[in-house]
């Protein structure tokens, strides 16, 4: 079975920035809608609070995937396997499900950390491994340097920025994109076509976003802490976009309007 398979793992839950108690309802909510698949990070400081909650709602692991990522801070030699062999402690799991490095290196480099990152699957510190924020040429160079597949290239992907180039390069390699901002924060909700089409489909702007993600083959994470918006967000497999619609949303895309910018996050590289 492919990580990601047709099915719920494609819709999962981003779990940035919740902490505590607002987590703890969140992750009760989402497998209460359906979600199944978890996305976490070294860096959101709370994969500890993400197992208890999860381990809370009685839902056995073996129905859970959960995504985490390496901080860019422990991409170096000395920390890398300890920061992971931390997160498997906090995860409370014998191996993590898909291992991410959350960063490229600053247009560095990226066969170091990569062979760290395969260093920790060889080890059975995660059963599958990927990367997030790679450039198209970082994935050539990624599938041509690993022995192991990755399963997955996590970036910012939503209707108001073009990534066509990654579409095409995930082609090309065979590595899978997924979506993180998939509603650029609220933003898309300022084009009325989004909601127009939804108008059409009996849906909202947010789902008719995110629908149009799925529909180029791209898995999902989205975050709420409200309940209905959780099914929403989770409810968009039962309607299909047509190629004229498809067209008309893809057309937002000249707007390129980019969140993980260099001025937000000091790590982001020099963009396609």
């Amino acid at each position: 079975m492919p990580v990601y398979d047709e099915g719920v793992f494609q819709r999962g839950f981003g779990t940035f920035p919740l902490r505590g108690k607002v987590l703890a309802q969140a992750v009760r909510d989402a497998i209460e809608v359906g979600y199944r698949a978890f996305d976490t990070a070294q860096w959101y400081g709370n994969e500890a609070e993400l197992a208890a909650a999860l381990d809370a709602t009685g839902i056995p692991r073996s129905d859970v995937l959960i995504t985490t990522k390496v901080h860019p801070e422990n991409m170096e030699a000395a920390r890398f396997l300890p920061s992971v062999e931390q997160s498997l402690r906090d995860i409370r799991a014998d191996a993590i499900d898909v291992l991410l490095l959350h960063w490229p290196p600053n247009d560095g480099p990226i066969e170091p950390s990569l062979d760290l990152l395969q260093q920790a699957h060889l080890r059975g510190y995660a059963r599958h491994v990927g990367v997030s924020n790679y450039t198209t040429a970082m994935m050539r160079k990624a599938l041509a340097h690993l022995d192991v597949p990755l399963a997955v290239n996590q970036v910012e992907f939503h209707p108001l920025l073009d990534q066509s180039k990654l579409l095409a390069a995930s082609a090309e390699t065979g590595i899978p994109l997924s979506s993180y901002c998939s509603l650029a924060r609220g933003e898309v909700f300022r084009h009325p076509v989004l909601g127009e089409i939804g108008t059409k489909h009996g849906k909202s702007a947010a789902q008719i976003a995110l629908r149009w993600i799925l529909q180029q083959g791209v898995t999902l994470n989205t975050m709420s802490t409200r309940k209905a918006n959780l099914r929403a967000n989770f409810d968009i497999v039962d309607f299909r976009l047509s190629p004229a619609e498809m067209a008309q949303i893809g057309s937002l895309t000249s707007n390129n309007y980019r969140i993980s910018n260099i001025d937000v996050v000091p790590y982001a590289p020099t963009w396609d």
